[in-house]
C-alpha cells in the first residue's frame, strides 16, 4: 500500500494545481490536522467555483485514490464559489507500522 504521507502530499499538490489552473482564485488555503485515527486535509479557494467530480480536473481520480486506502473525498464547489475540498485518510503511526511488520516477519 502506498504510504499515507505520499497520498496526502499528492492530493494537496493536485488540488493546488486545480486552483491555479481552473479557479481564477486570488487566495487559497491548506489546512491539515489529525482527528483521532484520521488525517484531515482541507484545501479551499475564493475562486469561481463550479468544480465537479466529472469536470476533467482529476477530482474523480483523487477520490478513487483516497477510496483505495479507506479515505474520504468531499468536494463542495457551488457556482460562484468558494470551493472547499476535504480529504480524510487513515492515520498510520510509523512506530506501530514498524512493530507490526516485525511481528509478521
Amino acid at each position: 500500500a502506498q504510504a499515507i504521507e505520499g497520498i496526502a502530499y499528492f492530493t494537496v499538490s493536485e488540488l493546488l494545481q486545480n486552483v491555479s489552473k481552473h479557479s481564477g482564485a486570488r487566495t487559497a488555503s491548506v489546512d491539515v490536522w489529525r482527528s483521532g485515527d484520521r488525517l484531515l486535509i482541507q484545501v479551499g479557494d475564493d475562486g469561481r467555483g463550479g468544480a465537479s467530480m466529472d469536470g476533467g480536473t482529476g477530482m474523480a481520480g483523487l477520490a478513487e485514490r483516497l477510496d483505495a486506502v479507506d479515505g474520504v473525498f468531499v468536494l463542495e464547489s457551488p457556482v460562484g464559489g468558494p470551493t472547499t475540498v476535504t480529504a480524510e485518510l487513515p492515520w498510520r503511526d510509523r512506530g506501530a507500522e514498524k512493530s507490526a511488520q516485525r511481528v509478521k516477519g
